[in-house]
């Protein structure tokens, strides 16, 4: 089996647990591991993948929480630095009676991933890199360093896949930045996958078909566009495919597109790094078929971590 090495920010999400009261009325929070990439490194570990995660936490207990959580799943954290001098990351979150969330980003040590840093990995033990950018692209000493690593696994032949996990509330005031960024990597990558929002957004396009045939001409890689409960949009040999999920009950989405990006990248793992980019069709509509049950699985439970605690390949039988 390939190795993996997820790379991006591990922080810890603090949601508001009163509903309706923003960040100054409310008086509960509840503490979650969080962090895109962080939850596909443990989504993989969990199916069984061989991964590792590159990030940097604060020397506080949150830090130590966020490796401890990663090794429990069985994801090797040696690349996950604790930074001396600066604190862990934190995301407050609240949902507005209005639908809105409040929400404050009070960025720490994620941001202090750095060139350093990402030089101590050799690469030639990997044969998957995977980049999810929520912060990767805010400006600072990760984003060059996510830029030098992308690099570095182009040369060395690396399969690199992509998520831009968009957030509003981080760049709703340089979306430009965030996009423009977003096209380097989609125009680098083997494999990537947006939601219809951010497809949609990363394109300009009006609709979900536009954006696809705009991703097709742009880019050369396999990608998936999630649906929801309609399936994934599989975009693949100048053609696109609509891939049915399953039905359940959902208590909470959350995590569920890191688990599809994980299940994907689990099977991906399971061939030899040659046969990586020669995926045919039949086996890429089988990737994301299963890809689709494991992010509909994470539904049915609340708390990302907390659904990948009942994920197994087992799913994909």
């Amino acid at each position: 089996m390939t190795k993996i090495l997820c790379v991006g920010e591990a922080l810890i999400d603090m949601i508001c647990t009163d509903k309706g009261k923003s960040l100054g009325e409310g008086q509960n929070f509840l503490k979650k591991t969080g962090g895109a990439p962080t939850n596909v490194a443990a989504a993989v570990a969990a199916l069984g993948g061989q991964v590792e995660l590159a990030a940097k936490v604060g020397n506080d207990p949150f830090g130590k929480q966020l490796i401890e959580t990663m090794q429990n799943f069985g994801v090797n954290t040696r690349f996950m630095h604790q930074d001396q001098a600066t604190f862990t990351t934190f995301a407050f979150v609240s949902l507005m009676e209005n639908g809105e969330r409040d929400f404050v980003f009070n960025r720490g040590a994620d941001g202090e991933l750095s060139v350093e840093d990402i030089a101590l990995i050799d690469l030639e033990e990997f044969g998957i890199i995977h980049f999810g950018s929520a912060t990767g692209f805010l400006e600072g000493k990760l984003q060059i360093a996510y830029k030098t690593l992308l690099e570095r696994a182009l040369q060395q032949k690396i399969f690199v896949s992509f998520d831009p996990n968009y957030r509003h509330l981080l760049f709703k005031n340089n979306t430009q930045s965030f996009i423009d960024q977003s096209w380097h990597f989609l125009k680098s990558c083997h494999f990537f996958k947006v939601s219809d929002e951010e497809a949609m957004l990363i394109t300009g396009a009006n609709t979900l078909d536009e954006a696809a045939n705009s991703l097709i001409e742009r880019t050369k890689a396999t990608f998936a566009i999630t649906l929801g409960k309609d399936g994934t949009m599989l975009g693949y040999g100048g053609k696109t495919y609509i891939i049915p999920s399953i039905s359940v009950m959902p208590v909470d989405t959350t995590g569920a597109g890191d688990a599809f990006v994980g299940a994907v990248l689990y099977q991906i793992s399971e061939r030899k790094p040659a046969e990586m980019t020669v995926i045919n069709w039949g086996e890429w509509q089988k990737i994301v078929a299963n890809a689709n049950k494991a992010g509909a699985r994470t539904c049915e439970y609340l708390g990302a971590m907390e659904a990948f605690k009942h994920l197994s390949s087992d799913i994909f039988k």
